[in-house]
C-alpha cells in the first residue's frame, strides 16, 4: 500500500515566497495610498470664494480682467501710478486676490497676480521677469502675501533696478531678500489678529529692511483676509470684514506709492 506523503513548502518552494510578496505588495499599496492622500491634503490649494469669483467675472469699463498663462491681470482704462505685481501666499490660488486687485485697479494701478507652479512662489520666484518683458514701458512695484512676499523680496533684492518698490502683506524678507541697502521704498502691512505669520520671523525680518520702511497695521485684520479664500488653518477670526481689510490695504498701498514710489521714480 502506497503511503501518501505530505507536500511541504519551505523557503525552497514557491508557495511561501509568493505569499510573502503578496503581503509586501499589499503593504506597499496601503503606504502609497496613505502617502498620496497626505500629499493631496498638504498640496490642495485654498480656492477663491464667491466674492473672488464675482470680482473676476465683473464686467466694467474701468477695469479689464486679462488672464494669461502665467498671471491674471487687472488693467485699468486709465493708468495712474505704478503697476503692481503680486505673488500669492503658499497654496493659495491666484484668483483669490481678485477683490484686492480690482480695488487697486479701480484706483488706476495695473495689477498682475502671478500664477505660481503648484501654487508655491518658492518654485518660480523670478516669474516677475515675464511680466516685465510683457510690459516693458510700465513701472512696477512687487510684493506678496505670506510666502509670496518672501519670494518677491528675493526677486527685488536680486533685481533692484527692475522694480520701483516692495510691499509685504503679512510677510517679511529673509537673508536672500535683504533690501536694507537696495534704495527701494518698502511698506509692510500686517493684520493685528493674524494667527498664521510667525511674529519672530517678522521681527527678525526687519533687520533686512531699510530704515525708512513704512509699517502699517490693519486693526482687526487677520492673515487670510488679504485674499478671499475663506478660513485659513491656524488663523484667528478677523474683527473687521474682508471688504474693510481690502479697503485699508488699498488705501495704505496707494498712499505709499504716491508718497514714496512715484516721488522716488521722478527723482531718478
Amino acid at each position: 500500500m502506497r503511503r501518501r506523503t505530505r507536500r511541504s513548502y519551505n523557503s525552497y518552494g514557491t508557495r511561501g515566497p509568493r505569499k510573502i510578496w503578496k503581503v509586501l505588495l499589499g503593504i506597499l499599496i496601503v503606504i502609497a495610498l496613505i502617502a498620496g492622500w497626505g500629499a493631496w491634503k498638504v498640496f490642495t490649494p485654498y480656492q477663491p470664494d464667491e466674492t473672488a469669483a464675482a470680482a473676476l467675472a465683473e464686467v466694467a469699463d474701468a477695469v479689464k480682467v486679462n488672464e494669461q498663462e502665467h498671471w491674471v491681470g487687472f488693467e485699468p482704462a486709465k493708468r495712474s501710478g505704478a503697476g503692481v505685481i503680486l505673488y500669492p501666499g503658499a497654496l493659495v490660488k491666484p484668483e483669490s486676490y481678485a477683490p484686492l486687485a480690482r480695488r487697486l485697479a479701480e484706483k488706476g494701478h495695473h495689477v498682475i497676480i502671478a500664477k505660481m507652479p503648484l501654487n508655491l512662489a518658492l518654485i518660480s520666484p523670478d516669474l516677475a521677469n515675464e511680466v516685465l518683458k510683457a510690459y516693458p514701458k510700465e513701472a512696477f512695484v512687487i510684493g506678496g502675501h505670506s510666502l509670496g512676499g518672501v519670494m518677491a523680496a528675493r526677486y527685488a533684492a536680486a533685481h533692484p533696478d527692475q522694480v520701483k518698490g516692495v510691499f509685504f502683506l503679512a510677510s517679511y524678507p529673509d537673508n536672500k531678500g535683504n533690501l536694507k541697502d537696495k534704495n527701494l521704498p518698502v511698506i509692510s502691512l500686517l493684520g493685528s489678529d493674524d494667527g498664521v505669520v510667525q511674529m519672530e520671523n517678522v521681527q527678525s525680518g526687519r533687520t533686512y529692511l531699510p530704515a525708512n520702511t513704512l509699517y502699517f497695521t490693519v486693526e482687526g485684520g487677520n492673515h487670510a483676509q488679504f485674499g478671499s479664500y475663506g478660513v485659513q488653518k491656524g488663523d484667528n477670526p478677523a474683527k473687521i470684514s474682508a471688504a474693510e481689510q481690502w479697503n485699508q490695504t488699498v488705501t495704505a498701498l496707494q498712499d505709499w506709492m504716491k508718497e514714496s514710489v512715484d516721488v522716488a521714480s521722478k527723482n531718478q
